[in-house]
């Protein structure tokens, strides 16, 4: 599930005026929680809070992602993620917004292959979701994984919908948000692109 924002924020929707006192008051923090989780073929990967620290890692991400999957994330093509905008997509504040990322040691070497994330909107009741897997890591249910803590966190924390705005090919999201109970309408401002809504 790849969802589409405008190559300079993520996601872009939630982020004005939010009202803190809307949500629960015992927010996920850092380093709670996180999990071991095992992939269709075995593989073991940890899923975690994505950390300020982890800004390297989100930059090698990024760029490993082919230009069709950077196309359906961000609506847009870079070889490269600016610091701005790496800066935006780590420094999370754990309360209005949350993000996961999936992790493997790969030749000596941590590895990111997945990232899920929302950030919550005005009101506290509902947030904006997005998640990307690494191109090799696909078919392996991991999308599915990151979503699945994104949804419980979000639930948990008395947010009542989650949204995704994705480019209308994007058949990989359409199948996963389907999956995942979302339903899909078609974007009344932009024809190109769909929304997926979940009622939590």
């Amino acid at each position: 599930m790849s969802h589409a924002v405008p190559i300079d924020t993520a996601p872009t929707a939630a982020a004005t005026l939010r009202q803190p006192h809307a949500l629960a008051d015992t927010p996920p923090t850092a380093d709670h929680p996180h999990w071991t989780e095992t992939l269709r073929d075995g593989t073991h990967v940890i899923i975690r809070p994505l950390h300020a620290e982890d800004v390297e890692l989100e930059r090698r991400f990024i760029e490993r992602l082919s230009p069709e999957s950077r196309r359906m994330r961000f609506l847009g093509q870079m070889s490269s993620p600016s610091a701005e905008l790496l800066r935006q997509m780590t420094q999370i504040d754990y309360v209005h917004d949350m993000a996961f990322v999936a992790l493997v040691h790969r030749n000596g070497e941590k590895r990111e292959v997945g990232v899920s994330r929302y950030s919550v909107g005005a009101d506290g009741a509902w947030c904006e979701c997005a998640v990307s897997v690494d191109d090799e890591w696909h078919g392996l249910g991991l999308g599915t994984l990151l979503m699945r803590h994104l949804i419980e966190t979000a639930r948990a924390r008395g947010i009542r919908s989650m949204i995704s705005l994705d480019s209308a090919d994007n058949w990989r999201m359409r199948e996963l948000a389907t999956h995942l109970g979302f339903v899909r309408e078609q974007d009344p401002d932009d024809a190109r692109q769909v929304i997926h809504r979940l009622t939590l």
